[in-house]
């Protein structure tokens, strides 16, 4: 008999914690689970690919912090569906849902906790630790965000630490003369790219300044910014102050980043806090070199000088350097591609992360 698994996550906009979603749930097995997905805010551009696999999508519209309207909205849907357990995904998703599950009689509640998150407030962390101490478990996707949440008072007892899963890429259908010219790069350049939203965890400044540093030293470095955010005028404007437009491209969203990556020549993550970065597993499964900053999260996917680099936050003289020894030594910078994508393969597997969170299901469900 198959058990109802519902999970709950504030939207299906491109990022890490919803792609994760996607893959958990395209990839349960359909004779065990019968899987469906609520976007608690709204839903996003990856809700095609949960209709594709055909599972059920409702979106629950809420639209403030404290949105009685949509609360109740949400707990009708959990009424009527009735979910043999409940996995939430981050702080909206985890109190609306807990306390949807509480009135709806649904004891089986999994709480997602996705990032180190140094913006709570101190209501904010005592609001996880409570939930934590009466949800079945917290997930958590790296001994990073596992150590945030125990320092901040959840039990360490409830943890259970799942790493994100990714795929190897097949072969870009595009070539790197085509990159290069739909970009309207000159041929011959080379391409350091920074993927994320455009907010202040991301640091982007401090790309902007390593790759004035770059300029100084080779012509040939062109970074490219992609994805969107509320700081993007911004840091348009901080690119042209430091007069380096003709080297920093922010691209946008795109749909064709895996077209675009594998053509990279390094990945660099400036963030100043992550939880367990996928674009950082998606450059190392493309065979990217990466040059990242030494967070919880990342050292636990980058290991230095073996499948990657890693600088202190804020050090952006040493992401020009470590990017010009990249970009010299082509002998070091497969070597480091060809274990990061060893890595990949070998523990940050869709496959895993899917029979993780099955030995996961069944322990709380028995």
């Amino acid at each position: 008999m198959t058990k109802r698994i519902l999970q709950i996550i504030p939207t299906l906009d491109r990022g890490g914690a919803e792609k994760q979603l996607c893959l958990l749930a395209e990839g349960l097995p359909r004779n065990e689970f019968d899987v469906h997905v609520c976007a608690l805010t709204r839903s996003g551009p990856l809700a095609a690919r949960l209709v594709k696999a055909g599972i059920p999508l409702v979106p629950i519209g809420k639209r403030w912090k404290l949105d009685p309207q949509a609360f109740w909205r949400l707990k009708e849907h959990v009424a009527h569906l009735q979910p043999d357990l409940i996995h939430t995904w981050m702080f909206a998703a985890n109190t609306y849902g807990f306390a949807a599950a509480r009135l709806c009689g649904v004891t089986n509640v999994v709480a997602g906790q996705r990032c180190v998150d140094p913006w709570k407030s101190r209501l904010q962390l005592a609001i996880d630790s409570a939930l934590a101490r009466r949800c079945r478990r917290v997930v958590v996707n790296s001994e990073g965000v596992r150590d945030f949440y125990v320092r901040h008072g959840t039990p360490a007892e409830r943890v259970r630490v799942i790493a994100n899963g990714v795929a190897l890429p097949k072969p870009s259908t595009a070539t790197r003369r085509q990159v290069l010219a739909d970009l309207e790069l000159p041929a011959g350049s080379r391409l350091v790219a920074l993927i994320g939203r455009l907010w202040p965890q991301k640091r982007v400044k401090d790309a902007i300044w390593a790759a004035d540093l770059l300029k100084v030293i080779r012509d040939d470095v062109h970074l490219l910014v992609i994805g969107d955010g509320p700081q993007r005028d911004r840091l348009h404007r901080y690119r042209d102050q430091c007069l380096i437009r003709d080297k920093v491209h922010f691209l946008g969203q795109r749909g064709d980043v895996p077209l675009i990556l594998p053509h990279c020549d390094v990945l660099w993550s400036t963030s100043g806090y992550e939880g367990q970065s996928n674009v950082i597993l998606e450059a190392m499964a493309a065979g990217v070199p990466v040059v990242a900053t030494d967070i919880p999260g990342t050292r636990e996917l980058v290991v230095p000088g073996v499948t990657g680099c890693l600088v202190r936050v804020g050090d952006r003289a040493s992401f020009a350097r470590w990017t010009e020894r990249l970009l010299k030594d082509a002998a070091l910078a497969g070597q480091l591609a060809a274990a990061a994508r060893q890595r990949v393969q070998s523990e940050f597997s869709i496959e895993k992360m899917v029979e993780r969170h099955v030995e996961l299901y069944r322990d709380v469900l028995a």
